[in-house]
């Protein structure tokens, strides 16, 4: 088949190699977005999958939009039989989903039409999802409101953070893509089936502002802000009036005085609790700012006063 891949980050970079690694489906193409600077010296950076396209020998095209007629005709002239976007980062316009023979598939980090958007990972976690996955649909003009062609269910795990459960849908999305492929070309891939609109939720774009800690809040909503903004923009909080980032939490059901209170004298001499709206949330590993990140632990022995 001549398949064309679109996607920009690390989480579409396991369904890009699956596809190299396989000789009937290697892409003719990669459209990836344009260079962003990086660093302290902002110099310009490849995307991951610009670099592991790049490392293969594939062709490369970064167009700013999909909506100009030159880089419709840059998919044109490759005349694909299917164009595959995983986190590409770009809509795709009525023109474009048409060119492909087989249209044009997406890969989504959820069970839709649940958490429809940018960030499925980190609402499945806010949210206390029991299972997320990934779906495969055939795209339309919408954001993530085409009917979905398969999907891959896996569990939450109970700390799971979002960083890690991206590294686990990335490979199980590029499975579910190559089962899909081969369904295709054997005649019994299914129909795709309409998405019920009633039950779709939003993933917006996250801020860093979005990761603050409100202390008035119950703590285990606080303990998923934790792993659900985890690894960025990590969640931030203040506690005896310095500014931590809080890189892993849990939460306790005890009760512990008024929101933002340190709980002195606590059963755990290994974390630092800090009473809630309800209940008390345990921090295991914080940061300082201009500081690394130590354990609570670390941290109690360098201030003991904290206990």
């Amino acid at each position: 088949m001549r398949i064309v891949f679109a996607g920009t980050p690390a989480f579409a970079v396991p369904a890009l190699e699956t596809l190299i690694g396989r000789d009937a489906w290697r892409p003719l193409a990669v459209f990836t977005q344009p260079d962003r600077p990086a660093g302290r010296g902002r110099k310009l950076k490849f995307g991951p999958v610009k670099q592991v396209a790049v490392d293969s020998g594939i062709d490369v095209f970064q167009p700013n939009s999909l909506k100009t007629s030159e880089s419709r005709a840059l998919l044109s002239d490759l005349q694909p039989d299917l164009l595959v976007t995983a986190a590409y980062g770009l809509l795709l316009p009525a023109p474009v989903l048409e060119v492909p023979l087989h249209g044009c598939w997406n890969l989504h980090a959820s069970l839709l039409p649940r958490w429809r958007g940018a960030s499925p990972i980190n609402q499945a976690i806010l949210a206390g999802d029991d299972q997320t996955g990934i779906s495969l649909m055939q795209m339309d003009q919408g954001l993530d409101t085409g009917p979905v062609i398969m999907k891959a269910a896996t569990a939450i795990g109970p700390d799971e953070t979002a960083g890690e459960l991206h590294d686990r849908l990335a490979p199980l999305a590029a499975e579910l893509l190559i089962g899909a492929l081969e369904r295709l070309q054997a005649g019994t891939l299914p129909e795709p089936e309409a998405q019920d609109d009633g039950l779709a939720t939003h993933a917006p774009l996250i801020q860093k502002a979005d990761a603050r800690l409100d202390w008035h809040r119950p703590a285990a909503e606080l303990a998923r802000m934790v792993r659900g903004y985890h690894p960025w923009p990590v969640a931030f909080a203040e506690l005896e009036g310095f500014e931590f980032r809080i890189h892993r939490a849990r939460a306790v059901s005890r009760s512990g005085g008024a929101p933002g209170a340190l709980v002195r004298g606590h059963a755990d001499r290994d974390v630092i609790a800090v009473a809630c709206g309800e209940g008390i949330l345990e921090i295991l590993e914080l940061q300082a700012a201009g500081r690394k990140p130590v354990t609570a632990r670390d941290w109690l022995n360098a201030h003991p006063d904290w206990r």
